[in-house]
């Protein structure tokens, strides 16, 4: 959204200027002298803080000296700065335009005591002046200090300007290439005949400007030697950091100024040979919309001790954001990442208990317990399921192979023959009832899969031919049977709690009520586990027996037992104590831990969503379990009024009127700023991990990562390119990049083509 300039007869906005916007300042002094100043009469009723949250004045209202850059990112103000440039006669042309900003008309006494007022700071300069001018006469050191003090303001020298001006020319190919997903290399060195120099993608771009008549970086380029690069390598990663750190400035500032944030991780990318977390932020901006954002990658660490640490050094000093102002926190990892992530998510809370630890809404609560089952079988078994599902989509060819044979066997059940193509033809491996899918599929997977690899007619090439072969042995592998079945009937229990959490707000309420009756069956499971494994086992050995697989313990086992006469283990007694046991243990304690007594607290505050209070009959207690965000609330004294007037507003509404339903149509009321304290607990709520970003619109940065991930090889990605991809609709301040390279790389004796690197003559 947009900001406006208050000040009157100035229509410059955020969107068509590069120019810095301030808010009034909080301080009742300084903010009425601001208000003073720009004679609206409109404004002197509003309270400071009213001002802070809704109007601006842009850069142009105040003296460049009152301006300054407290960091190489920021554009801030000093602490005492004062509007004082304004346009006050403009309007008298044109009376209409005094509709939106009225100018405060004053009295001949209130003009008197502004001149007044003018000339005695006048005086008050003057005087100050002398008494520096002769205190710079008894110390001349002093006054040396003061000549290096205004170095700053001088003009820039003709060499200075064209420095800035190459600069701002390669920073605008930087970004061009990450906007575009253009990888910076070029040519790989073994397709390169010998003997010739073929330049990579950034510099080819630079020869094409050039080419093209730009004449600052021709100017450059004659003077540079000819056995050298144009921006060496060294230089192209400064340039792009600072690009990436300007860039994610913009959010941050965005996150900062909502206060509110949570964290959410997504699963582990190999980002040229190294292993990533890709980190984004929740938070509800200006126009309270929820937005989900992506703000970086973050490396991997195998120690989990070690990552709990950088990941929160990286977002408190590296990305400056306020953890004591996060309210969640929640990791989408792939098996075998999960338990370091618990442990990065338990050092947090320790520090900062408010940042609930909660599921994700993009990811079914099925498929992230699966993922967290720590039973090698289960690992395994999850990856051969993605592989299967990723090779059936590589061609549609392979999708239309895979719909005959569903068709074949289900010729007595079409209406579920085509539920079942209609769901293979989508990501169906992150669905709530996966387990029950792939076990209705699995017959027909075998024998495509096996069809396509006795093919006699070569309608496959030998790549998907000898890549079918391999996923058929991993399917009728008895192991992986066993396996499968016993998820798709522990997960049973939770699959309509998990669909209930990534439903409506009021399907999300009574979720939260339904956990203790999803633990209960649980622990009802594992006290009869005996009876509820032998039931599973001989589901799995049914399927075996369809698919004519034959049944055995895991090779890896009976190695270890070889020449043990005292081993008289069974297939069904090995599964029950390394499959069944461990994995209803593991969810129960899972479900536990993430849903924890915060959590659920937080969950029965979705009672103030007008619909889910209609559907109380508006016989609510959001006070008690808002206790824990009473530190978070504007005026924690009034909530149990305003909470009273919240109920009685909605519940004598007019029939006419319908009731929210998501806390997204709550925070648009027009009436919301009436309720100060319920806009704060509907923000709050709103950026738990565990609600969905109700307007798609807003969760861009989790599509955009997917998609970058999607269409970049491995060895072309590169974490900043990718941020400047992602991000390529945020605006970016070409001065802002120059001025912060000039000041932590060069001097004003030192220019960028020092910095080159020798390459051979060719």
């Amino acid at each position: 959204m947009p900001n406006f300039c208050a000040a009157p007869n100035c229509t410059r906005k955020s969107t068509q200027s590069d120019l810095a916007f301030f808010r009034f300042p909080r301080d009742p002094a300084r903010c009425q002298k601001w208000v003073e100043n720009c004679r609206r009469a409109d404004l002197e009723d509003k309270t400071p803080d009213q001002l802070n949250k809704h109007y601006r004045l842009c850069a142009k209202h105040f003296e460049t000296s009152m301006i300054c850059r407290t960091s190489p990112y920021r554009t801030v103000l000093r602490d005492n700065a004062i509007p004082t440039i304004f346009d006050l006669t403009s309007h008298l042309n044109n009376p209409h335009s005094r509709h939106r900003k009225r100018i405060k008309e004053l009295s001949e006494d209130e003009i008197r005591t502004l001149k007044q007022k003018k000339i005695d700071e006048t005086s008050e300069q003057e005087q100050k002046h002398k008494e520096i001018n002769n205190s710079n006469a008894q110390n001349p050191s002093a006054e040396e200090g003061s000549e290096e003090q205004d170095e700053d303001i001088l003009p820039l020298t003709l060499e200075e300007k064209e420095n800035k001006e190459y600069l701002k020319s390669l920073f605008e190919i930087l970004i061009l290439m990450g906007k575009q997903n253009i990888p910076l290399d070029g040519h790989e060195a073994d397709e390169i005949p010998e003997g010739l120099f073929t330049p990579d993608n950034f510099q080819a771009l630079l020869e094409c400007r050039i080419n093209s008549g730009e004449e600052v970086l021709r100017k450059r380029f004659e003077t540079t030697a000819v056995n050298t690069l144009f921006c060496s390598k060294t230089q192209q990663k400064q340039m792009l950091e600072i690009c990436e750190s300007c860039i994610r400035e913009e959010t941050l500032r965005e996150v900062r100024d909502s206060h509110f944030f949570s964290i959410i991780t997504d699963d582990v990318v190999d980002i040229a040979g190294e292993e990533h977390l890709p980190v984004l932020v929740r938070f509800v901006d200006e126009a309270h919309n929820l937005r989900e954002e992506f703000v970086g990658f973050l490396p991997y660490e195998a120690d989990a001790e070690i990552l709990a640490v950088k990941f929160h050094t990286t977002i408190t000093e590296k990305w400056g954001l306020n953890m004591e102002y996060c309210r969640g926190q929640a990791y989408i990892v792939s098996s075998g990442f999960s338990s370091k992530m618990k442990v990065v998510a338990s050092r947090l809370l320790e520090k900062y208990p408010q940042a609930v630890y909660t599921l994700c809404s993009s990811c079914a609560l099925n498929m992230w317990l699966a993922k967290s089952v720590p039973v090698t079988g289960v690992s395994v078994a999850l990856g051969t399921i993605e592989e299967v599902c990723s090779f059936f989509h590589r061609s549609p060819q392979l999708l239309l192979e895979l719909d005959s044979v569903i068709s074949v066997l289900f010729q007595n059940n079409e209406e579920r023959g085509k539920e079942l193509k209609e769901i293979c033809h989508s990501q169906w491996t992150g669905r709530h009832d996966a387990f029950e899918i792939l076990v209705d599929l699995l017959q027909a997977l075998v024998l495509c899969l096996d069809g396509i690899n006795s093919d006699t007619n070569i309608r496959w090439n030998n790549c998907i031919a000898g890549r079918a072969f391999v996923l058929c042995s991993a399917v009728t592998d008895f192991d992986f049977i066993v396996t499968i079945v016993v998820l798709k009937n522990v997960l049973s229990f939770t699959r309509a709690f998990g669909k209930n959490l990534q439903g409506q707000t009021s399907d999300v309420f009574f979720a939260a009520s339904s956990l203790t009756a999803v633990l209960h069956s649980l622990n009802e499971v594992m006290e009869n586990i005996e009876v509820y494994h032998e039931f599973w086992f001989e589901e799995a050995t049914n399927l075996a027996t369809k698919l004519d697989i034959q049944m055995k313990l895991p090779g890896k086992f009976r190695r270890a037992q070889q020449g043990n006469l005292e081993t008289q283990l069974t297939s069904e007694s090995y599964y029950k104590e390394t499959l069944s046991v461990p994995t209803v243990e593991h969810i129960i304690q899972e479900l536990k831990d993430i849903f924890s007594e915060q959590h659920l607290k937080a969950l029965k505050c979705l009672s103030l969503v007008p619909s889910v209070m209609g559907q109380l009959k508006f016989n609510t207690s959001e006070e008690h379990h808002a206790d824990m965000y009473r530190s978070d609330l504007p005026n924690p004294d009034t909530l149990s009024a305003e909470l009273h007037c919240w109920r009685i507003k909605w519940k004598h509404r007019g029939k006419d009127i319908e009731l929210p339903s998501t806390i997204y149509e709550a925070l648009h009321l027009p009436d919301i700023k009436f309720f100060p304290n319920v806009y704060a607990l509907l923000k709050v709520l709103c950026i738990l991990p565990v609600m969905k970003v109700e307007n798609e619109r807003y969760e861009n940065g989790r599509k955009r990562l997917k998609a970058y991930l999607r269409n970049t090889l491995t060895d072309q990605r590169s974490s900043n390119l990718a941020l400047l991809n992602i991000n390529f609709d945020i605006k970016h301040d070409l001065d802002l990049m120059v001025d912060t390279y000039i000041k932590l790389y060069t001097s004003k004796s030192e220019l960028p083509p020092d910095n080159s690197e020798t390459i051979e003559n060719t």
